[in-house]
């Protein structure tokens, strides 16, 4: 790439971030993991528009450390290689002046990439990496930066970050505070957490951009995907039917895959690239977790705000969704993990295990006032606990709070928005 025209587009990018400064901004509690002092790299990961790049902003500003910027996810910068890198270094300090850390955002696309991270990290510069693929990073991390890579996940906005945003007090829960609260998560319910959403005038112009950036940028151009059709239905259709158990027979059949292989490795596509999480069934036996998967949005706008979405109102299903995003931004070691309880018979939402002992249960629905629903709820919680011997216990609702004792188990039955508040 020609010097000059590198230096044009990274000076723009210079600027475009400078117009940043002077913005409030939403603190968010990922940005406390970053350690900018580290002599490893600091890699955030994420679906795409979670806010990685102001996040990294707000941490270097605040820090008040000299840094230069590259943006990567830049169609000016589409033809670079690991071999222009040099050449995006010089004209870096020609622009910046010295600096100690370095700020590469959305570095995945830059084919070889782990070559010039080592090199910077061998030089003493502190390097503050974001990407939206997480096997792609954490694959390449693993097998080029072994112990010398720290790793922040980064989801679209959790209530708290979505009423620290509009100025909506968490604490104390006074009346009026809970008055707030319920009326916020009521929106937050409806509307997602993906932080552009909040200024978007049309929400489902913006989602439907964004699911076909994952599609072309992500998944399509990075892995070479051939049918890329299939691959857009399998995603549309998995974010319709979320959360659900899937039957890879039954998926393979409706979309057309002519192999297992292909649809494991476009499921893989969409998990790696945060538009779906799956999570395994509970059992002492490994194979079991890995037979029958269940899928999760990484977002409820994907649910319901696509033009195509078919979720429509069900205010349980995005009530589940939440609960695990937030259950997922609570996993603090490796050794932690979420799963579902499944016997057969009945059913548990979640079962969080530290290792292979489980330490919380919950069910999510959005009332518990019908008899039936609420013998369906409270068996689930029953069988679960008495399967991983976890007598911690709960049921998530929309607004009702209660305390039950059934079979000498004691059940907490919380609004999600206060188990979210209260225990977040």
């Amino acid at each position: 790439m020609d010097i000059r025209e590198l230096e044009r587009v990274l000076q723009d990018q210079k600027e475009e971030l400078e117009s940043l400064r002077g913005k409030s901004f939403c603190h968010r509690a990922e940005e406390s993991l970053i350690d900018l002092d580290s002599n490893l790299a600091q890699v955030v990961i994420g679906v795409r528009r979670s806010g990685k790049s102001t996040l990294c902003f707000n941490a270097l500003e605040k820090s008040k450390v000299n840094y230069a910027y590259v943006n990567f996810d830049d169609e000016n910068l589409y033809d670079l290689t690991v071999k222009d890198m040099n050449d995006v270094l010089q004209v870096l300090y020609s622009i910046y002046g010295d600096f100690s850390h370095l700020f590469l955002d959305e570095i995945q696309n830059i084919d070889g990439w782990h070559l010039f991270v080592n090199r910077m990290l061998r030089k003493g510069v502190r390097l503050l990496l974001t990407g939206s693929n997480s096997k792609l990073l954490s694959g390449e991390l693993a097998s080029h930066l072994t112990g010398r890579h720290h790793t922040v996940e980064l989801l679209p906005f959790s209530f708290k970050d979505w009423c620290n945003y509009n100025g909506i007090a968490t604490a104390p829960l006074t009346t009026k505070n809970m008055g707030l609260l319920m009326g916020a998560f009521d929106r937050y319910l409806r509307q997602g957490g993906f932080p552009e959403l909040l200024v978007e005038r049309n929400g489902t112009s913006y989602i439907d951009s964004l699911f076909h950036s994952i599609i072309t940028q992500d998944i399509q151009k990075r892995f070479k995907v051939r049918y890329t059709d299939s691959l857009e239905r399998l995603a549309g259709h998995l974010l319709n039917i979320s959360p659900a158990i899937i039957v890879k027979d039954k998926l393979q059949e409706q979309f057309g895959f002519k192999s297992h292989h292909t649809l494991g490795n476009y499921l893989s596509y969409l998990t790696q690239t945060y538009l779906i999480c799956k999570v395994s069934k509970y059992s002492t036996k490994s194979k079991e977790r890995s037979v029958s998967e269940k899928v999760y949005a990484i977002d409820v706008a994907f649910m319901n705000r696509r033009e195509n979405a078919l979720a429509g109102e069900n205010l349980g299903w995005r009530l589940e969704t939440i609960v695990y995003l937030e259950l997922r931004r609570r996993i603090k070691t490796d050794g932690e993990d979420i799963y579902y309880f499944n016997n057969g018979s009945t059913e548990a939402d979640f079962v969080v295990c530290d290792g292979n002992k489980a330490v919380e249960i919950y069910q999510v629905a959005y009332d518990i006032e019908n008899p039936k629903t609420r013998r369906r709820e409270i068996n689930g919680a029953v069988m679960a606990v008495k399967s991983a011997k976890c007598s911690n216990v709960y049921i998530l609702t929309d607004h009702q709070s209660e305390t039950i004792v059934h079979e000498g188990i004691t059940i907490k039955v919380l609004p999600v928005w206060e188990w979210i508040v209260r225990e977040g």
